[in-house]
């Protein structure tokens, strides 16, 4: 399924990593349609980076950085939600660039944060208040994913072991999550500019 037009009012959610688990970018709009920006010449490269694919096998910042901006310049993009680790520089570097307004550190590593967001984006979806674009890498990211228990009767989300990754699954509720905090604080359309229109005497 293609990206929605340019121009389109989208959130991110951002996960990274340096050589081990993906690096990867995901995006919703405010009508809450959830999909795998592509960017690039062709706008065919998926956003997210395997860094098994890439030398050494380290995820390229150079092309992440790139494709950030290129999402800013084709998108109205509301709100960014990132993961900091390791990519604390980067962020900041978006937040300079794009507005520390659009770009917001997102920890996941807080348990009680993690575990409310996970229970919204499920019910988002048992609701349709989501849908997807069948991305098949994040398919199948969603399915590796494995609840994980923790006190308070809580749980976050794990890999079941080390080739099985998730981190779509990760980025998906990051930004159902912002798209949902800036709905809530009252985000709404921006107005079509009206047309003036200058008489001049012949």
């Amino acid at each position: 399924m293609p990206n929605p037009p340019d121009g389109t009012a989208i959130c991110l959610g951002f996960d990274g990593s340096v050589n081990n688990d993906w690096t990867a970018i995901r995006a919703q709009t405010m009508t809450g349609f959830s999909f795998t920006p592509r960017w690039g010449p062709d706008r065919e490269t998926p956003t997210f980076w395997n860094p098994r694919e890439h030398e050494p096998a380290r995820i390229p910042h150079s092309e992440v950085d790139a494709a950030v901006d290129e999402l800013f310049d084709r998108f109205l993009v509301v709100r960014m939600y990132a993961d900091p680790e390791d990519w604390g520089t980067d962020l900041d570097n978006w937040a300079l660039r794009h507005g520390e307004e659009h770009v917001i550190e997102w920890p996941t590593n807080s348990v009680s944060r993690m575990y409310e967001e996970i229970r919204r984006f499920e019910a988002d979806l048992r609701e349709g208040r989501i849908t997807h674009d069948g991305c098949p890498y994040t398919e199948a990211h969603m399915g590796n994913a494995k609840k994980v228990a923790k006190p308070g009767q809580k749980y976050i989300l794990g890999k079941p072991n080390e080739t099985q990754k998730i981190d779509l699954s990760m980025c998906s509720i990051l930004a159902n999550a912002a798209v949902r905090d800036a709905l809530a604080a009252g985000w709404s359309p921006p107005k079509p500019r009206t047309k003036v229109r200058v008489w001049r005497n012949s």
